[in-house]
């Protein structure tokens, strides 16, 4: 039976934006003939703020903070109980402050189920701010560098990257890949990510699909590129 699975930001929605009108008309009738799973980063607010009540509620489940908080139709059906460290905490403060991007805007250390997010820029910036954060790392690549330093110093810990400006952090093995454990050998799994890059959040679950041979992965730049594929090959 096939399973389809989608990443949020960057995939279904634009990063941090809402989803485009005509875009979710699609997705929820897609919804409505096939077994449609999320699977991001962020938690589910942020989510339901980009993708609406509506499909959130449509969708067969949702793996919200990289499938530690899972829900279904609404309802929160379990959550991880894991706290970031705190020595993991004073790395990623000095990270912050000794950072060359110039703009603080507040919420740094996001703490989610399971999970943290963390952002030189903040999760407060504008989007005006989140550009000039992009446009930084383009030539920087900050978050690699951070994320490879905080996985050498902690190796039962796992720094991905995630978003625009986000670094996801979670203990090693609390990564997307961990939903596949609730499909069945006889489930194909089609998934649709925008960061399948090694050290990317949606690497490890693309490695999965593959290794596992239970079904494929489609590495996408934007949500239109999505709609195209659904449109094009699996409609």
């Amino acid at each position: 039976m096939l399973r389809y699975i989608f990443d949020v930001d960057g995939t279904i929605t634009p990063s941090r934006c809402a989803i485009d009108p005509k875009f979710l008309r699609f997705m929820l009738k897609f919804c409505k003939e096939n077994y449609v799973y999320f699977a991001t980063g962020s938690d589910a607010p942020k989510t339901i703020e980009q993708v609406g009540d509506m499909l959130f509620n449509s969708v067969t489940r949702s793996y919200n903070c990289n499938g530690n908080s899972v829900w279904e139709k609404g309802i929160n059906i379990r959550n991880n109980p894991w706290k970031l460290p705190d020595l993991a905490r004073t790395f990623l403060i000095s990270c912050k402050y000794e950072s060359d991007f110039s703009i603080r805007t507040g919420n740094h250390i996001e703490e989610r189920p399971g999970m943290v997010n963390f952002s030189v820029v903040g999760r407060n910036a504008t989007l005006e701010q989140r550009t000039a954060y992009v446009d930084f790392e383009a030539w920087n690549g900050e978050r690699r560098k951070i994320a490879d330093a905080f996985n050498t110093m902690f190796p039962d810990l796992q720094a991905t990257i995630g978003g625009d400006t986000g670094i996801d952090i979670a203990p090693t093995g609390s990564d997307k890949s961990q939903i596949l454990k609730d499909f069945t050998k006889s489930d194909t799994i089609i998934f649709f990510g925008d960061a399948i890059f090694d050290g990317g959040n949606d690497y490890t679950i693309a490695q999965a699909i593959k290794k596992k041979g239970v079904g494929r992965a489609h590495k996408v730049s934007d949500w239109e590129e999505t709609y195209k594929i659904l449109t094009d090959v699996y409609s």
